[in-house]
């Protein structure tokens, strides 16, 4: 039985990091588990981190089970005209 995650509190973590100002955290196809988790990100200007230092960050905050397992790096995140993310639209470009 799969455990129920919040991309809310995933997302709550990674923008408490100094490096990152936007992120989107979505579930992916995953063939062991159904589903894994993923984060879609935008760093600062001239902010670098890399994916292991994102994941030991969640890591230290949640539970491990929490801490993506694949990462993506944007220029910017989709929203409506309204400023609500397009969650959905991320989790397909994403391929899940």
């Amino acid at each position: 039985m799969g455990e129920n995650i919040s991309p809310g509190e995933i997302e709550d973590v990674l923008l408490a990091h100094d490096a990152v100002i936007d992120c989107a955290v979505v579930g992916i196809a995953d063939e062991q588990w159904g589903e894994a988790v993923a984060a879609a990100l935008v760093l600062g200007e001239g902010a670098s981190v890399t994916e292991d230092e994102l994941r030991a960050w969640v890591t230290e905050r949640l539970r491990s089970s929490r801490a993506p397992v694949h990462f993506e790096f944007r220029d910017e995140l989709p929203y409506t005209e309204t400023g609500k993310l397009l969650r959905r639209q991320v989790r397909a470009e994403m391929g899940a």
